[in-house]
């Protein structure tokens, strides 16, 4: 007897759950934006170091402030750097890895070493080093992280255009007269997308890292907005005194914003795989 061949495909569990998440936590953060239980700095010295109930659904940190509106709003504020950072780092890498990548030439070579002298140095040091001399602040640090983030997205799309440049499908629009700008746009970037989603997913929670590492070694954003990894280094302090939900609270808003992302990544290159 001959074998049945199995057509279905495995469901992409990744790909759903990971989205999922994701729009979970971005309906929070919009949430955020548009309304909080509480002011997230108002300090209330009758409720200071309240366990997680039904007044707060995480409790209150030392100051008597309600976490769950401050994670609200230092989440939004962590997803609007990452947010920006990924896009300067996208718009920008792909304008300049399809340049390079589709005309080559002297250009290819002078931009690329000047992606590997950024590359050389570890970006999260890099970052720290410039953000110590610029001072801390929300724009200083999306364009400081936006600018290092350019040439892994440049190196990625110039691989791309560089292969796609001499698909059959370029040709013949060459031939039919289409021009290098039209070309570029209409036929090789939108056949790259799959390529390019994933490395954003990756590359969201690259800048999420970021920010909250430098938040939370207090050269991010300004001590009067509320940031996820300036809370975290706040809460790591009480962790073992008798407010353990703070730090905690804020770590797994962290995990998973990052996880959601990394598995929409993951699922996103399954789907390409197939």
């Amino acid at each position: 007897m001959k074998k049945k061949i199995n057509t279905q495909q495995k469901t992409n569990w990744f790909l759903y759950v990971g989205g999922a998440i994701t729009l979970f936590m971005t309906a929070l953060i919009v949430m955020g934006y548009l309304w909080t239980p509480y002011e997230p700095n108002a300090m209330d010295a009758s409720c200071m170091a309240q366990a997680p109930g039904l007044a707060h659904l995480m409790g209150t940190d030392n100051f008597g402030r309600d976490i769950f509106s401050r994670v609200l709003q230092g989440a939004g504020t962590t997803f609007f750097i990452a947010l920006c950072v990924v896009a300067i780092g996208a718009v920008a890498g792909t304008v300049i890895g399809g340049l390079t990548g589709y005309f080559g030439g002297w250009g290819d070579e002078v931009l690329m070493r000047v992606c590997d002298s950024i590359t050389a140095f570890p970006s999260i040091l890099l970052a720290l080093v410039v953000i110590a001399v610029l001072g801390p602040g929300k724009w200083n640090v999306i364009w400081v992280l936006g600018i290092l983030f350019i040439p892994s997205f440049a190196r990625i799309v110039r691989g791309e255009f560089a292969k796609c440049k001499h698909l059959n499908y370029v040709k013949s629009a060459h031939l039919m007269g289409a021009g290098h700008i039209r070309i570029m746009v209409r036929h090789i970037l939108p056949n790259i997308l799959p390529v390019l989603l994933p490395a954003i997913s990756i590359g969201f929670n690259n800048a999420v890292l970021a920010e909250a590492s430098m938040s939370f070694l207090g050269i991010g954003v300004s001590p009067t907005e509320a940031s996820l990894g300036r809370m975290l280094s706040d809460g790591q302090a009480y962790l073992l005194r008798g407010l353990p939900w703070y730090a905690l609270c804020v770590g797994c808003t962290i995990v998973m914003l990052i996880l959601g992302f990394s598995m929409l990544g993951e699922g996103l290159q399954q789907r390409r795989r197939r």
